[in-house]
């Protein structure tokens, strides 16, 4: 009789190790199910203060990301990128904005404008969250978000004051020792999650004397029915915590 053999996670050399991810999967799911049950709470309580609402809201908003998140490692490898929607891409890096001033030191000014593109809001979040996170890494203090739309395209540029593009090799005068400067794999990561959108990547130095990266985006008209749409937008989240 042939016996299978089976690793510490229970899993077969015969297909169980796929079974075993999903199973994981399902479990970090129910997890995140039990943070926003207990956040949603929270949120509601009466003795919890409006700052405190806000962050609680905004751990809610990333707990959302995290979830669509899982559901992309739910597909299949040769699945094509998702289909574009049109998106307020102005909404969506405030959002990334706000959530990173309630975990960097470091002040993150915001200029935007309305401005619309036909992109995946997923990609768009991944992309705007790694070039934000990738700022705040090496900044000394400030990091500047800009979103505008102008000539059909859409640009979402972030300058910071750190030591700026391939920095490192020195430690300049006065600013103690060298900090590596921006991490190539996150940039990667953007220019593949954008490229596939018909955007691209801009990498220079920035008034600051960091670096200032620009993502640049064919730019959507706004919905001719603002309501009608946030009708669809609201309706075609499909998010629940327990999938």
């Amino acid at each position: 009789m042939r016996h299978e053999h089976r690793d510490r996670t229970g899993a077969s050399d015969r297909g169980g190790r796929q079974l075993w991810r999903r199973r994981l999967r399902h479990d970090i799911r129910h997890e995140l199910g039990t943070i926003i049950m207990l956040a949603s709470a929270v949120a509601v309580a009466d003795d919890v203060g409006e700052t405190s609402r806000a962050r609680i809201d905004q751990l809610l908003g990333e707990t959302r990301w995290l979830d669509h998140l899982l559901r992309r490692l739910d597909e299949d490898d040769d699945r094509p990128a998702p289909a574009p929607e049109r998106i307020r891409v102005d909404d969506l890096t405030a959002e990334v904005v706000t959530g990173m001033r309630l975990v960097t030191p470091h002040e993150i000014r915001l200029t935007a404008e309305e401005a619309w593109a036909h992109m995946d809001p997923v990609s768009l979040w991944r992309a705007v969250r790694n070039v934000l996170e990738n700022a705040c890494r090496v900044a000394e203090g400030r990091v500047d978000v800009q979103v505008e739309a102008a000539q059909g395209r859409l640009v979402i540029q972030v300058d910071d004051d750190g030591p700026g593009f391939g920095a490192g090799l020195g430690a300049p005068a006065g600013r103690g020792p060298a900090r590596p400067g921006l991490a190539s794999l996150g940039l990667g990561i953007v220019h593949d999650l954008i490229s596939g959108y018909g955007g691209s990547l801009e990498i220079r130095t920035s008034a600051m004397g960091g670096a200032r990266v620009r993502m640049l985006l064919p730019a959507a008209p706004p919905p001719e029915d603002r309501a009608a749409d946030a009708l669809a937008d609201a309706c075609s989240d499909d998010w629940r915590p327990y999938p």
